[in-house]
């Protein structure tokens, strides 16, 4: 039996800040409470945690990454993007199906799995992809198996845009997971484009994103996923909200009374459809980054409880695809190494606080998705944390940067917060820039 007491920190949990000290066995925690550790830490079958001036945070559950394994392995793949996860305090993550071959089969669904057992070092799970003909598959998903089933009802890789109405109907009354929706309007989406281009030709530029992939758009799509789930009592989860008005759509109840939820992205939060002009495709995402008003909306939707989850839609590129003119580049961009810092920074700005952060990004995705024991700094619950120094500036540049694309539209910015330690399972994974590759995640269980 291998013992860790984690001693002198700030603990954030459950609402609360308080000093005390956290004792774990093996994967679990066993003990965590205010105040000086009671017994003898000098022992030395004990490893002892210096935690005295930083933050004691849960690790961080990302609903929304894409790390590109299987077949597109040169931007990304699951052993390099579980890296830059636990860089950033993320400790699990649930992974999106549009790969080459796009994940719409249980089959495929379980080669992902078991390529993340061999590779990645953090928790995981996998949603399977919705199509317009795979009912068959989805209804023999094993819900304590597999976080959930994703639905495209906007553009997307391969033959995973769900645009039949009799599908999506079948789909919604009969999933036996949660489903998490992709909302944009493709018409809306493809009329707006073909107005530009009658417009402006081959002169497109990224500052036109948000007006192509519209705020209409968006509001049309979400309010149509939301009719369906009203309809049928399906029980969804709305991924990436980008504007003030899909607020209009959620409600601000307690997240265990809601059907219906949603999440927003680190970078709805934190850009602006002004940062167009100075970062271009880098932050080129679908939904798109829009307005500075739209931005407030999400932002003041955490702290009233319109909105649910904070994630990332991590979605690498190679900096050479994003560096091609706006309609051949493709959307997305890696975000999992600066979520928790980036959401961090917005505390000290005083727009949200750290209890807020650890509610949105650590336990409201494992309530939402029912994920057992993890989310929460508990006795009983896996060890999954991470340590934070509030006061040690540093800046992100391309040296620092562990997703395999090696760029970050956060480049150049300046965090307050710096991620010291990450435990997953117990183990020490990160610690002051340093991973240790020889350790692996476990598959998410659920308890549904």
């Amino acid at each position: 039996m291998s013992k860790t007491v984690i001693l002198g920190g700030t603990i954030f949990n459950e609402g609360r800040r308080f000093e005390g000290y956290l004792e774990i066995e093996n994967d679990r925690i066993v003990r965590i409470a205010e105040g000086p550790y009671p017994d003898s830490a000098s022992n030395d079958s004990i490893e002892t945690i210096d935690a005295t001036g930083q933050w004691v945070l849960p690790g961080v559950i990302d609903d929304q990454v894409h790390f590109r394994e299987p077949g597109l392995t040169y931007k990304a793949d699951i052993h390099s993007e579980s890296a830059a996860a636990v860089a950033g305090g993320v400790t699990s993550f649930m992974d999106m199906p549009n790969n080459k071959p796009a994940t719409t089969t249980l089959a495929l669904l379980e080669e992902k799995f078991e390529r993340a057992a061999q590779t990645s070092l953090a928790n995981y799970s996998f949603y399977l992809g919705a199509t317009n003909d795979n009912l068959s598959e989805i209804t023999h998903i094993d819900p304590h198996h597999v976080c959930g089933l994703k639905v495209f009802m906007g553009s997307s890789t391969g033959n995973m845009l769900v645009d039949d109405d009799q599908a999506l109907a079948a789909i919604f009354a009969e999933s036996p997971v949660l489903i998490a929706t992709h909302c944009e309007d493709e018409a809306t989406v493809q009329a707006n484009l073909a107005a530009f281009k009658a417009q402006y030709g081959d002169q497109l530029t990224a500052r036109m994103h948000p007006l192509i992939r519209s705020a209409e758009a968006c509001y049309r799509s979400t309010a149509r996923a939301v009719e369906l789930a009203d309809r049928y009592g399906a029980n969804l989860h709305v991924l990436h909200l980008s504007t003030a008005r899909e607020l209009e759509l959620f409600s601000n109840a307690p997240l265990a009374q809601k059907k219906i939820t949603n999440e927003v992205c680190a970078h709805h939060l934190w850009f602006c459809d002004e940062d167009y002009d100075r970062l271009g495709n880098r932050i080129k995402w679908n939904p798109s980054i829009k307005t500075a008003a739209d931005r407030q909306a999400l932002r003041e939707g955490l702290v009233n409880g319109k909105v649910d989850v904070v994630a990332t839609d991590h979605a690498p590129h190679t900096l050479e695809e994003k560096q091609r003119p706006y309609a051949e580049a493709p959307s997305g961009g890696p975000l999992i190494q600066h979520s928790l810092v980036c959401l961090l920074e917005l505390c000290r700005q005083g727009v949200l606080t750290p209890e807020l952060t650890v509610e949105k990004m650590c336990h409201a995705p494992a309530q939402r998705f029912a994920i057992c024991d993890r989310g929460f700094l508990r006795p009983g619950y896996f060890a999954d944390l991470v340590i934070v120094d509030p006061n040690a500036p540093w800046t992100v540049t391309p040296e620092n940067i562990l997703s395999k694309c090696g760029w970050s539209p956060f480049e150049g910015v300046t965090f307050s917060h710096r991620v010291i330690r990450t435990l997953v399972n117990g183990r020490t994974v990160y610690l002051n820039g340093q991973l240790d590759r020889t350790a692996r995640g476990q598959a998410l269980v659920f308890d549904r």
